[in-house]
């Protein structure tokens, strides 16, 4: 669409000069890279440059998965980096689409990241914001003053990784029962050992070793089967 409008201000330039010579523009002038400011497509490039004159080497890490710009920051200053994305006129990044948490345990230092993913509507772009902290304090500052949105967003954060959100309203536990001591996303329990044969998981519906609750029979699964004896369908 804006490509469109963009072409479109060209052809108006060429039928009428006037037009183009109160831009500043001639005939010659005339490609994509000359459109109106408020007229050009928000790259990532663009977006990139902005950060780095902004921040110069406090954002770090961007790389382009998917096409979605990515970077990093220092977790001190998430506010500062947050509130201009938010309030550049150019940018507009002022929808929190998500903000989320990923453990990683071998980062010594650095083993909880907090992810941020920002979209402008207007131009319809999308980028991801991330910050890191230790483990050992997992402080960072909160977001809800500038987005309301992060309020339970960072109460989940809080409940399954344990991210100490500083000045958050109401940091308490959003699904998980209070007393809960431990944040279960985490990743420092050990995994269920797959060969075990010493359990029957055909009440959660996994089949057991002898394959119940997966063998299939005309009265459902075997251990329908065998509870109800009967020739009805099980559904």
């Amino acid at each position: 669409m804006l490509d469109v409008r963009c072409w479109m201000f060209a052809v108006v330039t060429a039928i009428q000069p006037e037009a183009g010579e109160a831009k500043g523009l001639t005939l010659e002038k005339l490609h994509y890279s000359r459109c109106p400011t408020n007229l050009k497509m928000l790259s990532n490039d663009h977006i990139k440059q902005k950060l780095v004159e902004k921040f110069n080497e406090q954002v770090t890490a961007f790389e382009e998965p998917y096409g979605m710009l990515t970077f990093e920051a220092p977790k001190e200053i998430n506010l500062k980096v947050l509130n201009f994305l938010y309030d550049d006129e150019e940018l507009k990044f002022r929808f929190l689409t998500d903000l989320c948490a990923v453990h990683f345990p071998d980062l010594k230092g650095k083993e909880l990241a907090v992810v941020y993913h920002l979209h402008n509507l207007q131009d319809n772009v999308r980028i991801r914001f991330k910050v890191f902290t230790g483990v050992d304090k997992p402080d960072v500052y909160t977001a809800t003053g500038l987005f309301s949105s992060a309020n339970w967003m960072e109460r989940e954060t809080y409940d399954f990784f344990g991210i100490n959100f500083v000045g958050h309203p109401n940091l308490k536990r959003i699904l998980n029962v209070d007393e809960m001591d431990y944040f279960p996303l985490r990743k420092q329990y050990p995994l269920e050992d797959q060969s075990r044969v010493d359990k029957d998981d055909e009440m959660f519906g996994r089949g057991g070793s002898d394959g119940f609750g997966t063998e299939k029979t005309d009265h459902g699964t075997l251990v329908e089967a065998e509870k109800h004896n009967d020739d009805e369908n099980i559904i």
